[in-house]
């Protein structure tokens, strides 16, 4: 019997490892390699990768375990875990953000996954781009996007094993050839070397509360906590699957893949583009890389791979974000998976239209502002960004703690861990749900009053 029951529409992963590769794939994408590298050079370097990795260690994995769990033991979508696990209408709001989070996320994410084909086709033909003019080329930005958001849905049109399965166990590895080869390459440059002592030795004087706060919303932006995917992914995953195995590799690949991304960006700044500031921001991946590239020899190859790793990191996170919305409406709303995903799909391509113009200076989208909670936000894709990106998902992740660890029994989330794990028992067990209970709470909530400006200038995760 297939894996995956056609007349069920829902499906279920076939194996652990297509569970694993799937899993890891919606933590894998811009995040790491576009978002990490450049929060690194904006932190303090090593600083910030040290107190990163303790923030993945300590916070993000037990909120994976969370979330995974929350999702097998329903077997539902993330308001259906909720909701069939006992939780009222206020706990079912996290599931409701959960949807929304992913996809307006999707439709912002995949015109930044359209800038990388873009870059793809400049490497290969080697002609110079200035990324400001390219992002703020409609005619160009648009039907790119379109493009990508077209390839996601294809994808998830295969349904769980068929098509989501499938696309991560191939994926992946190929994110993996591509970004071990580059890395190799920016480390043997000659002068990689003060780029690696930057990136790798930490001066811990830099470490401030801001630095942790950053590091922290980046963890749960890299590791996709908070955003129901581990959820929805965790009810396709069989009762004999082991979670802390499973969820341990995701953190542990997640985890290589943004430190790799790491070592691609600044070895190779450092050796070819001395004097260059680090701290070149969102625009580091697309901006200064190229030329880095261009510096390099057999550099137009080398380019064209990146930015195809770029593409293939954000493909494995966007089938998972269409996915969130799609299950939902499978399970509560009985539609077919074709209707879902059509719907969806066409949906998040229409509302990336907006976040599109909203990077060409004195449209309407470009010119929107708005004042959340003390935060200034500019542009429509900035605002989408915050609000939906940011701030909810650490909303969701302060409400899925509280709502596992103190609305719920949290023994039975342990109980669910323990299924395939049996070794999870003991000083683990009672130091898992410590965490979910008081250490998690307790930093997020110092996370989203410094969103909210409580200690002064607020600092965007």
């Amino acid at each position: 019997m297939a894996a995956i029951k056609e007349t069920e529409e829902r499906g279920e992963f076939g194996s652990s490892l297509g569970f694993i590769m799937a899993a890891a794939g919606s933590a894998v994408g811009l995040g790491n390699i576009w978002r990490f590298p450049y929060l690194v050079g904006e932190n303090g370097g090593g600083a910030f990768v040290f107190v990163y990795i303790i923030c993945v260690l300590f916070i993000a994995l037990p909120l994976l375990f969370n979330e995974i769990a929350l999702g097998r033991k329903s077997g539902k979508n993330p308001i259906g875990a909720i909701r069939d696990t006992g939780g009222n209408k206020f706990w079912q709001l996290a599931g409701v953000l959960c949807v929304l989070v992913c996809f307006f996320v999707f439709s912002y994410y995949s015109v930044i996954a359209g800038w990388t084909v873009g870059y793809i086709i400049t490497e290969i033909i080697n002609i110079p781009v200035d990324f400001a003019e390219f992002v703020e080329t409609p005619m160009y930005v648009i039907p790119l996007t379109f493009l990508f958001i077209l390839a996601t849905i294809l994808i998830v049109l295969g349904g769980v094993s068929g098509g989501i399965e499938k696309a991560s166990k191939f994926l992946m590895p190929v994110l993996f050839i591509i970004i071990i080869f580059i890395a190799g390459r920016a480390v043997t440059l000659e002068g990689a070397g003060a780029g690696i002592e930057y990136y790798l030795k930490p001066d811990f004087s830099k470490i401030n509360p801001a630095v942790i706060l950053q590091a922290l919303g980046q963890a749960f932006f890299s590791m996709s906590v908070g955003w129901g995917l581990m959820i929805t992914f965790g009810s396709y995953l069989p009762k004999k699957s082991n979670i802390i195995q499973s969820a341990g590799w995701i953190a542990g690949m997640d985890t290589s893949v943004a430190l790799l991304g790491g070592l691609m960006v600044f070895p190779a700044l450092f050796a070819l583009l001395p004097g260059k500031d680090p701290a070149a921001g969102p625009a580091l991946v697309f901006d200064v890389l190229p030329k880095v590239f261009d510096a390099m020899p057999g550099g137009q190859v080398v380019g064209a791979l990146f930015f195809i790793l770029l593409m293939v990191a954000a493909l494995t996170s966007t089938i998972s974000m269409l996915e969130v919305p799609v299950s939902y409406m499978i399970d509560d709303r009985k539609w077919g998976r074709k209707k879902a995903t059509w719907t969806i799909g066409l949906a998040a391509m229409a509302l990336s239209v907006p976040s599109a113009l909203s990077q060409i200076p004195g449209t309407f989208f470009n010119s929107l502002h708005i004042n959340f909670f003390g935060n200034p936000l500019q542009g429509f894709f900035g605002i989408m960004d915050f609000v939906f990106g940011t701030f909810a998902v650490i909303v969701i992740c302060l409400m899925l703690a509280l709502y596992t660890g103190w609305a719920s029994k949290i023994s039975d989330y342990a109980d669910e861990l323990k299924l395939g794990a049996p070794n999870f028992k003991g000083p683990f067990r009672i130091g898992w749900m410590f965490f979910v209970k008081w250490i998690c709470p307790i930093v997020i909530i110092l996370l989203i009053l410094n969103l909210v400006g409580v200690f002064g200038t607020a600092q965007s995760a």
